[in-house]
C-alpha cells in the first residue's frame, strides 16, 4: 500500500483527485474566478449514441465552477458542491471544453456558472450551482 504526500501547494490539489485522472480531464487554467478545463474523447467515456455520456459532462461542469470559485480566494480553501442546474444541450462528441465562472460569492459560499463547447464551438451544455468553501485536510 502507498501512501502519496500530502499536497502543499494547494494550486496543484486538482492533479491528485483519483477520478479526474480517471477520466482524463486536463486543467488549462484556473486563476481569479475562472477555469478552463478539456476531454479529449474516449469510448469508454461513451453513451449508447456514441457521445460523451451525460454524467462526465455534469463532472465537467462541476469541477469547471468548484476551479473557478477556488481560484477566486487564492487556492486557500476548497470548495464542495452544495447545488448544480444543469442542462444538456447537444450530444458532446470529439475533444470537449469546459469554462466556469464564479458570479459572486462571500466567505462561505460562491455561485458559479460553466458551460461545455465542443471543437466546434457548440454549446454541449450548461450549468449554474453554488458551492461552499471548506478548510483543506
Amino acid at each position: 500500500m502507498t501512501s502519496e504526500a500530502p499536497v502543499t501547494d494547494h494550486r496543484n490539489a486538482f492533479g491528485t483527485v483519483p477520478f479526474t485522472r480517471l477520466l482524463g480531464v486536463r486543467r488549462e487554467f484556473s486563476h481569479a474566478g475562472r477555469a478552463r478545463f478539456v476531454l479529449d474523447p474516449r469510448p469508454e467515456l461513451e453513451n449508447m449514441i456514441q457521445a460523451t455520456h451525460g454524467g462526465v459532462l455534469a463532472t465537467l461542469l462541476d469541477i469547471a465552477m468548484a476551479s473557478a470559485a477556488v481560484s477566486k480566494v487564492d487556492f486557500t480553501m476548497t470548495a464542495v458542491t452544495l447545488s448544480m442546474n444543469s442542462s444538456f444541450l447537444l450530444p458532446g462528441r470529439g475533444r470537449l471544453t469546459a469554462d466556469g465562472e464564479m458570479l459572486a460569492g462571500d466567505a462561505d459560499i460562491a455561485s458559479c456558472r460553466a458551460c461545455v463547447v465542443d471543437e466546434a464551438g457548440r454549446l454541449v451544455a450548461q450549468a449554474q450551482g453554488s458551492f461552499r468553501y471548506l478548510p483543506h485536510r
